[in-house]
Protein backbone atom coordinates (compact mmCIF):
# COMPACT_ATOMS: atom_id res chain seq x y z
CA UNK A 1 0.00 0.00 0.00
CA UNK A 2 2.91 2.38 0.59
CA UNK A 3 4.01 2.58 -3.05
CA UNK A 4 6.01 5.47 -4.48
CA UNK A 5 2.89 7.59 -5.10
CA UNK A 6 1.31 6.96 -1.70
CA UNK A 7 1.27 10.00 0.56
CA UNK A 8 -0.47 10.00 3.94
CA UNK A 9 -2.70 13.06 4.20
CA UNK A 10 -3.62 13.27 7.87
CA UNK A 11 -5.82 10.20 7.57
CA UNK A 12 -7.57 11.43 4.43
CA UNK A 13 -6.58 8.32 2.47
CA UNK A 14 -8.04 6.11 5.24
CA UNK A 15 -11.23 8.18 5.23
CA UNK A 16 -11.51 7.79 1.45
CA UNK A 17 -11.00 4.05 1.85
CA UNK A 18 -13.86 3.97 4.40
CA UNK A 19 -15.96 5.96 1.93
CA UNK A 20 -15.26 3.38 -0.78
CA UNK A 21 -16.20 0.49 1.51
CA UNK A 22 -19.38 2.32 2.54
CA UNK A 23 -20.31 2.94 -1.11
CA UNK A 24 -19.90 -0.77 -1.84
CA UNK A 25 -21.89 -1.89 1.21
CA UNK A 26 -24.69 0.58 0.50
CA UNK A 27 -24.88 -0.34 -3.18
CA UNK A 28 -24.93 -4.06 -2.39
CA UNK A 29 -27.59 -3.59 0.28
CA UNK A 30 -29.90 -1.57 -1.96
CA UNK A 31 -29.28 -3.90 -4.88
CA UNK A 32 -30.17 -6.93 -2.74
CA UNK A 33 -33.43 -5.25 -1.71
CA UNK A 34 -34.25 -4.40 -5.33
CA UNK A 35 -33.46 -7.94 -6.49
CA UNK A 36 -35.86 -9.34 -3.91
CA UNK A 37 -38.59 -6.81 -4.73
CA UNK A 38 -38.24 -7.49 -8.47
CA UNK A 39 -38.38 -11.24 -7.90
CA UNK A 40 -41.37 -11.00 -5.58
CA UNK A 41 -43.41 -8.49 -7.62
CA UNK A 42 -42.63 -9.62 -11.16
CA UNK A 43 -40.86 -12.98 -10.99
CA UNK A 44 -38.01 -11.21 -12.72
CA UNK A 45 -34.38 -10.31 -12.15
CA UNK A 46 -32.46 -7.04 -12.11
CA UNK A 47 -30.39 -8.07 -15.16
CA UNK A 48 -33.62 -8.56 -17.14
CA UNK A 49 -34.83 -5.17 -15.93
CA UNK A 50 -31.49 -3.62 -16.90
CA UNK A 51 -31.75 -5.02 -20.44
CA UNK A 52 -35.30 -3.71 -20.80
CA UNK A 53 -34.18 -0.34 -19.44
CA UNK A 54 -31.30 -0.03 -21.90
CA UNK A 55 -33.59 -0.94 -24.79
CA UNK A 56 -36.22 1.53 -23.62
CA UNK A 57 -33.62 4.33 -23.66
CA UNK A 58 -32.68 3.35 -27.23
CA UNK A 59 -36.08 3.06 -28.88
CA UNK A 60 -34.70 1.97 -32.24
CA UNK A 61 -32.90 -0.90 -30.53
CA UNK A 62 -29.29 -1.80 -29.92
CA UNK A 63 -26.90 -4.21 -31.50
CA UNK A 64 -26.01 -7.06 -29.14
CA UNK A 65 -22.47 -5.72 -28.70
CA UNK A 66 -23.77 -2.24 -27.93
CA UNK A 67 -26.17 -3.68 -25.39
CA UNK A 68 -23.31 -5.54 -23.70
CA UNK A 69 -21.23 -2.35 -23.55
CA UNK A 70 -24.12 -0.31 -22.13
CA UNK A 71 -24.65 -2.91 -19.41
CA UNK A 72 -20.91 -3.50 -18.90
CA UNK A 73 -21.32 -7.28 -19.11
CA UNK A 74 -20.15 -9.94 -21.52
CA UNK A 75 -21.96 -10.79 -24.74
CA UNK A 76 -22.61 -14.26 -23.33
CA UNK A 77 -24.46 -12.87 -20.31
CA UNK A 78 -26.62 -10.63 -22.49
CA UNK A 79 -27.35 -13.39 -25.00
CA UNK A 80 -28.97 -15.63 -22.40
CA UNK A 81 -31.08 -12.83 -20.99
CA UNK A 82 -32.17 -11.68 -24.45
CA UNK A 83 -33.12 -15.25 -25.42
CA UNK A 84 -35.42 -15.51 -22.39
CA UNK A 85 -36.91 -12.06 -23.06
CA UNK A 86 -37.58 -13.09 -26.69
CA UNK A 87 -39.27 -16.27 -25.46
CA UNK A 88 -41.44 -14.13 -23.16
CA UNK A 89 -42.37 -11.83 -26.05
CA UNK A 90 -40.78 -8.75 -24.45
CA UNK A 91 -38.00 -8.15 -26.98
CA UNK A 92 -37.34 -9.08 -30.58
CA UNK A 93 -34.17 -9.83 -32.49
CA UNK A 94 -33.82 -8.46 -35.99
CA UNK A 95 -31.25 -9.11 -38.69
CA UNK A 96 -29.20 -6.11 -39.73
CA UNK A 97 -29.21 -5.50 -43.46
CA UNK A 98 -25.71 -5.75 -44.89
CA UNK A 99 -24.20 -7.51 -41.85
CA UNK A 100 -25.23 -11.14 -41.48
CA UNK A 101 -23.54 -11.44 -38.08
CA UNK A 102 -25.14 -8.38 -36.47
CA UNK A 103 -28.34 -8.72 -34.47
CA UNK A 104 -30.47 -5.74 -33.45
CA UNK A 105 -32.50 -6.12 -30.27
CA UNK A 106 -35.47 -3.93 -29.42
CA UNK A 107 -38.51 -3.90 -27.18
CA UNK A 108 -41.79 -5.28 -28.42
CA UNK A 109 -44.94 -3.31 -27.56
CA UNK A 110 -45.56 -5.84 -24.77
CA UNK A 111 -42.00 -5.33 -23.54
CA UNK A 112 -42.40 -1.55 -23.51
CA UNK A 113 -45.65 -1.84 -21.56
CA UNK A 114 -44.14 -4.28 -19.06
CA UNK A 115 -41.07 -2.10 -18.62
CA UNK A 116 -43.20 1.01 -17.96
CA UNK A 117 -44.95 -0.75 -15.09
CA UNK A 118 -41.73 -2.19 -13.66
CA UNK A 119 -39.84 1.10 -14.02
CA UNK A 120 -42.45 3.01 -12.04
CA UNK A 121 -42.36 0.43 -9.28
CA UNK A 122 -38.54 0.34 -9.34
CA UNK A 123 -38.43 4.12 -8.90
CA UNK A 124 -40.79 3.85 -5.92
CA UNK A 125 -38.60 1.16 -4.30
CA UNK A 126 -35.46 3.26 -4.73
CA UNK A 127 -37.27 6.38 -3.49
CA UNK A 128 -38.40 4.59 -0.32
CA UNK A 129 -34.93 3.16 0.29
CA UNK A 130 -33.35 6.63 -0.02
CA UNK A 131 -36.14 8.52 1.76
CA UNK A 132 -33.73 9.85 4.41
CA UNK A 133 -31.79 11.81 1.80
CA UNK A 134 -33.06 15.29 0.91
CA UNK A 135 -32.91 17.01 -2.47
CA UNK A 136 -29.78 19.10 -1.73
CA UNK A 137 -27.94 16.20 -0.12
CA UNK A 138 -28.82 13.92 -3.04
CA UNK A 139 -27.53 16.51 -5.51
CA UNK A 140 -24.29 16.93 -3.56
CA UNK A 141 -23.66 13.17 -3.64
CA UNK A 142 -24.53 13.01 -7.36
CA UNK A 143 -22.08 15.86 -8.04
CA UNK A 144 -19.33 14.20 -5.99
CA UNK A 145 -19.77 10.82 -7.67
CA UNK A 146 -19.82 12.45 -11.10
CA UNK A 147 -16.57 14.23 -10.28
CA UNK A 148 -14.99 10.93 -9.25
CA UNK A 149 -15.90 9.37 -12.61
CA UNK A 150 -14.63 12.41 -14.51
CA UNK A 151 -11.34 12.58 -12.59
CA UNK A 152 -10.21 9.07 -13.54
CA UNK A 153 -6.47 8.91 -14.14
Amino acid sequence: MNGPDYVAQDGLSKQRLRLWVNLLRTTRSIEADLREEMRRAYGSTLPRFDVLSALERHGDGLLMGELSRHLMVSNGNVTGIVERLVADGLVERLAVEGDRRAILVRLTPAGAAAFDVMAGQHEDWVDRRLAGIGRDEAQAVIDSLSRIREDRP
